[in-house]
């Protein structure tokens, strides 16, 4: 298990991340290392057999582009930090589930959250430029 992006953890939830040996790039190692390093880092050990599900905790973008958690705190993930997260799993070709947390659409500000979202979803899926075409030999 890892976790990408924490800022914000009480003293429960720092005692069980230790205890269960999580593996944790928070937002000072990213800021640090950058979100290549950081994904190169935590995709390394998976192999054939690896069945990646992602936990993709909506609250984990910074609150200026994903208003609509919540809990904001700020400091988390870029736009572009996010979407190279996402095309990096998919690029793994280890992605097996997914599922969607912390979206909350009374909060939201004109969808703004759910469109971002969705966007990165798209491309945990493979939505790509040109630059990144899987499809073409």
């Amino acid at each position: 298990m890892r976790q990408i992006g924490i800022r914000s953890v009480d003293p429960g939830e720092k005692r069980f991340v230790h205890a269960m040996g999580v593996e944790v790039f928070d937002m000072r190692y990213i800021d640090e290392m950058g979100m290549r390093h950081t994904m190169e880092l935590a995709l390394a050990t998976m192999d054939a057999n690896t069945h990646l599900h992602v936990s993709f905790d909506v609250d984990f973008l910074d609150p200026t582009i994903a208003p609509g958690v919540g809990t904001l705190v700020p400091g988390g993930p870029t736009y572009r930090e996010a979407q190279l997260c996402m095309e990096m799993i998919y690029d793994s070709g280890r992605l097996g589930s997914l599922d969607v947390m912390e979206l909350n659409p009374a909060l939201d500000v004109r969808n703004r959250t759910a469109v971002l979202a969705v966007d990165l979803i798209e491309s945990l899926f493979g939505k790509s430029t040109l630059m990144r075409n899987h499809d073409v030999a």
